[in-house]
């Protein structure tokens, strides 16, 4: 845990993603052919195949939500908006940190009535008595991520930003595997997932794969008064069926069941109302790409408190190099 720990507290919110890419290149340099980040940030490792094989494309973003300043006052106080989607009641009274370390306190004009909260009615605090000594520390445009500690809840473990941090902490984990395959492998890291699917967008078109399958986080239907949805903490990974970006197709869906009967992986199948993640982007490029996604179950997204299970991400490591392993061949 101490690597999804170290991610997940590591600032990167949408566009500024590099403090994450370090990170992921000090852990998988050394098992990887060669690497290289791309104009929009991402980063693209390859490892090679023995040959005549397919290309096969796993995609995890590194980008987590945040806010942007918009307006500093003449009291000092920050108007900003946000960079993802953040829910204004998440954000009462939470702290948030600049990169280069200024705290600040989030809270709501006085005369704001709870039931009508929305951004642009709240402010962060920093401190300052004047706009001139908020500028010392904050300009217009400066982003800042979400303040939480890791913490491990017996079985679970929580955090900011585990949306998708999780995703790149198990895409790490399969590419430490070290498993060698007639397929060449293209382990993506990506950026501003939280504003579109951008930097998979240009990365499925760069990398042009015969198959791809996004690792991310998805929502839960097991905690008091849930919307109603399959999907359970502690049930092991899933496999997406549908969400708003793509319908995964058949093919894929099916090659990862087998995988995961194969290996004995504890697998869910999930359908997303509402919400996408890479793999909307990247079966969309050039004429179409077969693509899926492994989804990880976690409770509180997009909040400082996001909780995922120990052994889903298990189970969730165990898939990815389940689907390298069989290579991505036509029949078992």
């Amino acid at each position: 845990m101490e690597l999804l720990k170290k991610l997940c507290l590591a600032n990167g919110t949408s566009g500024e993603e590099e403090n994450i890419r370090d990170i992921i290149i000090e852990e998988v340099k050394d098992y990887v052919d060669e690497y290289k980040t791309d104009p929009l940030g991402n980063l693209i490792c390859v490892k090679k195949g023995t040959g005549g094989g397919k290309k096969i494309m796993y995609a995890a973003h590194m980008d987590e939500i945040g806010v942007i300043v918009t307006v500093i006052d003449d009291k000092g106080f920050l108007r900003f908006s946000n960079i993802g989607g953040i829910n204004p009641y998440n954000m009462v009274h939470r702290k948030v940190r600049f990169k280069n370390g200024t705290v600040g306190v989030v809270s709501f004009d006085a005369d704001t009535k709870m039931g009508e909260l929305n951004l642009s009615k709240m402010f962060i605090d920093i401190g300052a008595k004047s706009k001139e000594e908020a500028e010392k520390y904050v300009q217009i445009g400066d982003s800042a991520s979400l303040v939480s500690e890791f913490v491990d809840l017996n079985n679970h473990v929580s955090c900011k930003a585990m949306d998708d941090r999780a995703g790149c902490y198990c895409l790490i984990e399969a590419v430490k595997k070290n498993l060698r395959t007639e397929n060449d492998i293209y382990y993506v890291f990506t950026t501003q997932e939280e504003l579109g699917l951008r930097g998979a967008t240009t990365a499925g078109f760069n990398v042009d794969p015969d198959f791809a399958i996004a690792i991310d986080v998805t929502r839960t239907g097991d905690i008091p008064e849930a919307k109603r949805m399959a999907v359970m903490m502690d049930n092991g990974v899933c496999i997406k069926i549908k969400d708003d970006g793509i319908i995964s197709h058949p093919y894929v869906v099916n090659y990862m069941k087998e995988c995961a009967k194969k290996d004995n992986i504890k697998y869910q199948l999930e359908v997303l109302e509402g919400g996408r993640t890479d793999s909307g982007a990247i079966h969309l490029t050039r004429s179409g790409v077969k693509a899926g996604v492994i989804s990880i179950p976690s409770r509180y997204i997009h909040s400082p408190s996001e909780t995922v299970s120990k052994k889903d991400l298990e189970e969730c490591i165990k898939l990815i190099v389940a689907t390298e392993k069989y290579q991505f061949k036509e029949a078992f």
